[in-house]
């Protein structure tokens, strides 16, 4: 197969990401009141008020990027940005408004589902379990479950949105997986919307990483958590003698396994399903390692400690899925690997069994607070 990749949509896409996002930053004085981050929140791990309209910045310079690919591939992601909208709109009002409402939340993530279904006439018919496969076999059944998985990514990538560098960072590591998996499927319009994807992701990155200057907020998350959950199921349903239904999945399986933990969570600990706190892996790994790994350092540095170590883990299913992309067996094997090998983590983090030594001498932040506390 002759692979060229969309090097001009690649790298306009990249380049007005990152020059939207620095324009955003240095103009933050005149639309804070709206666009700032609120400064408390259980979830809330940054020094100063930060813009979090960094989903803007992705869906624009996307649009560019898609604007300059041929046409075969546009075909396919300018149907997948429309579809999107529902999501990042709603997610975008949350972000200027300041509200947090669950049920709107999914109705918006829900429609955007049955939008790119009813756009594309593509949804999932199959995921690897003979019976489960011939009930999707039923239209109106399959949708609902296309909408319902597309609402769980949305609702992951938003969930693990706590860190500089750790949503963005996951949803690249993603797209790169289902990208690798796309190009041995001979797709070759996936693969290619896959690297217009991450160009326009990579250049919110060179702003949101390590420092924090900007943030996804909810329309951001929103926004790359459909638009992943897209292309996978895409790739899924695209290439049905190559790819595995469970390839995709196991691709994205940290935010996947995210997700799932947390409502198990919740649910045991009677807590709401969609309410915050700070029980995720990744603010285990910050509070309980990189705390007191880089207990001299300032918060940016704990802050941006997280997305190294949390990467680290998520390689392991995304790697398994390209390795065994057309395995279903070994596939839903590994993502039980992956499970039991995120609750064996999950389980020595919150017994304190893996909190490190201090490295440095315990200091007092400008409040008088000690900063392991």
């Amino acid at each position: 197969m002759v692979f060229a990749i969309p090097h001009l949509a690649l790298a306009a896409g990249g380049v007005a990401a990152l020059v939207i996002c620095l324009l955003i930053v240095w103009t933050k004085h005149l639309h804070g009141s709206h666009t700032l981050d609120r400064d408390a929140g259980v979830q809330k791990v940054h020094e100063e008020p930060t813009p979090r309209v960094g989903g803007v910045a992705i869906l624009l310079s996307t649009m560019i990027g898609a604007t300059l690919t041929p046409p075969e591939v546009a075909a396919i992601l300018w149907p997948m940005l429309l579809a999107s909208l529902p999501a990042f709109f709603l997610g975008a009002i949350e972000d200027l408004f300041k509200r947090d409402r669950v049920k709107e939340r999914m109705i918006a993530t829900f429609a955007s589902g049955v939008l790119a279904w009813w756009l594309t006439g593509v949804s999932l018919t199959r995921v690897g379990i003979p019976f489960i496969d011939s009930v999707l076999v039923f239209v109106p059944i399959s949708v609902l479950f296309t909408a319902f998985a597309l609402s769980g990514m949305t609702n992951a990538i938003n969930i693990i949105d706590g860190f500089n560098g750790l949503a963005g960072g996951t949803v690249l590591l993603c797209l790169s997986s289902l990208g690798l998996i796309a190009f041995h499927a001979a797709d070759a319009e996936m693969a290619k919307i896959c690297f217009v994807l991450a160009g326009s992701i990579f250049g919110f990155m060179l702003v949101n990483y390590p420092k924090g200057k900007i943030f996804l907020g909810d329309g951001g998350a929103y926004l790359l958590g459909f638009l992943l959950g897209w292309v996978a199921v895409l790739v899924a349903m695209r290439n049905p003698y190559h790819v595995s239904p469970w390839a995709p999945l196991l691709a994205c399986g940290y935010p996947v396994l995210e997700v799932l933990f947390s409502m198990l969570r919740r649910r045991a600990r009677t807590l709401e399903l969609g309410g915050a706190d700070r029980l995720h892996l990744h603010s285990l790994l910050w509070g309980r390692v990189a705390r007191r790994w880089f207990a001299g350092a300032s918060v940016t540095t704990q802050n941006a400690a997280v997305f190294p170590m949390m990467m680290m883990f998520a390689a392991v299913p995304a790697g398994l899925a390209v390795a065994f992309r057309n395995k279903t067996p070994l596939l839903m094997l590994s993502f039980l690997f992956c499970a039991i090998l995120y609750a064996f983590i999950y389980a020595r983090l919150v017994h304190f069994h893996w909190t490190l030594p201090r490295l440095r001498p315990t200091q007092k932040s400008q409040s008088g607070k000690r900063l392991d506390q």
